[in-house]
């Protein structure tokens, strides 16, 4: 083989826009935490709704209903600062997720805006993400697309913008970040860009040994990462936060088949 050979691969406009994060990212000053949780409850009443009914549900879609709710007690934690030096602290919680889809052939990932999701039940996010992964062109985030195609100093002065100016980063960017990644089937860490003042990555999925009241049986632990950023809040508020989306996530909140059934927040 001709050792200069070579493949000339096309960067796409999406892969601009996931490199802007990065230099967002560096500029910010973000704490991570590293945990993990305990997911064997949801994980079997996840199966058991598909021995019932034949359904998967989308454990992401799970993820995104106890994040919101979780939030809705916690709001400090998707505060922003604006131009003023005031922090805006949104009722509603709207949740930047990534999808990968296939448009014509090709594989690419799309955001999804998940409005309210601290309104919202597992039922009626997991409709929303299927429908959207079905028909993906129909979604509002794939016409967003004609943004990737600026020029770079465009970009960039419409983030400086955005960024003091919350109301209008809710609008076009969510208050919250989400990135499940699937890759890391049998467990480990994912460390997502900070771009938002928090971002949440789901990790992978592993079963070792657990201790259930006096005996140690096997349990399936999710590696969970949650970036805070530290100019917005400290550590106390981030720790009660933390301790309430585990506990909300361990439980397996809103995944009774009465909340299944309903697309209202469980």
């Amino acid at each position: 083989m001709n050792q200069t050979s070579y493949t000339v691969l096309p960067f796409s406009p999406e892969r601009r826009v996931i490199a802007d994060g990065g230099r967002i990212a560096a500029r910010r000053h973000t704490v991570y935490g590293l945990i993990e949780v305990d997911v064997t409850t949801p994980r079997a009443l996840l199966r058991a709704h598909k021995a019932r009914t034949g359904e998967t549900i989308s454990f992401t879609a799970f993820a995104l209903a106890c994040l919101g709710k979780a939030i809705d007690e916690n709001k400090r934690v998707h505060a922003y600062r604006d131009w003023r030096n005031r922090l805006l602290v949104f009722d509603q919680v709207d949740i930047n997720t990534i999808m990968e889809i296939n448009v014509d052939g090709r594989q690419m990932t799309l955001p999804h805006f998940v409005r309210a999701a601290n309104q919202r039940g597992v039922r009626a996010i997991h409709d929303e993400l299927r429908a959207a992964q079905a028909a993906p062109r129909q979604t509002r985030e794939f016409g967003l697309r004609w943004f990737a195609r600026l020029p770079q100093f465009a970009r960039d002065f419409f983030y400086w913008y955005a960024y003091n100016h919350p109301t209008l980063l809710k609008q076009t960017f969510c208050t919250v970040g989400l990135t499940a990644l699937g890759m890391f089937g049998k467990g480990g860490w994912a460390i997502p860009f900070g771009v938002h003042t928090l971002d949440v990555a789901l990790g992978g999925i592993t079963e070792k040994p657990g201790c259930v009241a006096g005996r140690v049986e096997p349990r399936e632990y999710l590696c969970l990462t949650l970036c805070f950023d530290h100019d917005v809040m400290d550590g106390a508020p981030a720790a009660r936060f933390a301790a309430r989306f585990q506990e909300l996530l361990a439980r397996g909140e809103g995944l009774t088949p009465e909340a299944l059934s309903s697309t209202t927040l469980a």
